[in-house]
């Protein structure tokens, strides 16, 4: 089988052709960082007029690029939630006219389960696992247990560790996104010099929070000689805040390591999945937890269409499929059950 993924959840605008036997046939992506760039976040009028002006064409040139033509593909899959819902609508409005006119299936699918599901693309995975999905929006541990079956272990009880990387990046005037500008900077710094907190460190359960730690950075800017931040200010500052988010991370994912052995018996493996995740120094920290760690290419870690193709395969493999009338949604769990978290933090 042969599907048809489109990704236009937030900033980018991406399309591509993954088929059963995990071969990504071909990916086109156009990134709006230019576009939001000027207003240092992500503006969602101006992403969702990006995804209507381009996504059509993105579409003809992964067909044309593949040889492929849309008669030849067994199913559409697009991003139907969590996202900004105007650009969440233009990907589903589109795979759906795309369904409805050749008779395919339609798979609407949650953006958190295709990061969930990349690992079984990558890596060939079998379930169960425990996932650490972490993004701009999303800080969540979850035993990923099948298609479609998540158990959240823990979530941020106030910002996702992404939202505080790009904030120290804004704070530092690192520029946007200030994720991988924070792992850039924080490569030439001391991470000793600034002490910082490392909140819930130590505490029983596998819950996050980071706004203490990105308020303890704007503390420290402000003891700063007045002025731009100096580069080994910089550096310093970013070296500190990384090392701290990951004394967090470790702390966190070993708590929920325990639990998902009490749950399933296993121990591990670890999967790490989110823009978060391509951070490299991150990885090396999760990698000394003595479980095996699995993290997706740098290319599938971040927003992308072959993910959300994927996991339309898995659902339709399964024998599911949507219809026609399934309305997008800007907030959608994983674990609809699970209980809110302490700080009403939870973004899905």
């Amino acid at each position: 089988m042969i599907l048809l993924g489109i990704e236009t959840s937030c900033d980018e605008t991406a399309a591509a052709l993954v088929d059963d036997h995990r071969q990504i046939i071909g990916q086109c992506l156009l990134s709006q960082l230019e576009d939001h760039a000027a207003f240092g976040g992500v503006v969602p009028e101006i992403a969702a007029r990006v995804h209507l002006e381009h996504l059509d064409r993105l579409i003809a040139k992964l067909l044309k690029d593949t040889g492929r033509t849309l008669g030849q593909l067994d199913g559409i899959a697009a991003t139907a939630g969590p996202g900004l819902i105007g650009g969440v609508l233009v990907g589903a409005m589109t795979a759906k006219a795309i369904a409805l006119v050749h008779d395919l299936p339609f798979l609407a699918v949650n953006h958190l389960e295709a990061h969930a599901l990349t690992a079984r693309l990558t890596d060939d995975v079998a379930f169960p696992y425990l996932l650490l999905l972490v993004s701009g929006g999303h800080c969540q541990l979850l035993a990923v247990e099948g298609v479609g079956t998540y158990r959240r272990l823990g979530t941020t009880i106030d910002d996702a560790l992404g939202e505080a990387f790009d904030k120290v990046g804004k704070m530092l005037g690192l520029g946007y996104p200030g994720g991988p500008a924070v792992e850039r900077t924080a490569r030439a710094g001391d991470p000793t010099r600034f002490p910082l907190p490392r909140p819930l460190r130590g505490k029983p359960g596998c819950d996050f929070s980071f706004s203490g730690l990105k308020t303890a950075v704007r503390q420290c800017i402000d003891k700063l000689p007045p002025g731009p931040v100096s580069a080994t200010d910089a550096a310093d500052l970013c070296a500190a805040f990384q090392v701290a988010a990951g004394d967090v991370l470790a702390d966190r994912c070993g708590h929920a390591l325990d639990r998902f052995r009490e749950i399933t018996g296993k121990n591990g493996p670890l999967v790490v999945a989110g823009g978060v995740a391509a951070n490299g120094y991150l990885r090396q920290r999760l990698a000394q937890l003595g479980v095996p760690l699995i993290a997706p290419p740098l290319a599938l870690c971040t927003d992308n269409a072959a993910m959300v193709a994927w996991a339309g395969l898995e659902r339709l493999r399964l024998g599911q499929r949507d219809g026609l009338d399934f309305r997008p949604r800007p907030r959608w769990p994983l674990d609809p059950d699970a209980p809110p978290a302490v700080g009403g933090g939870v973004k899905a």
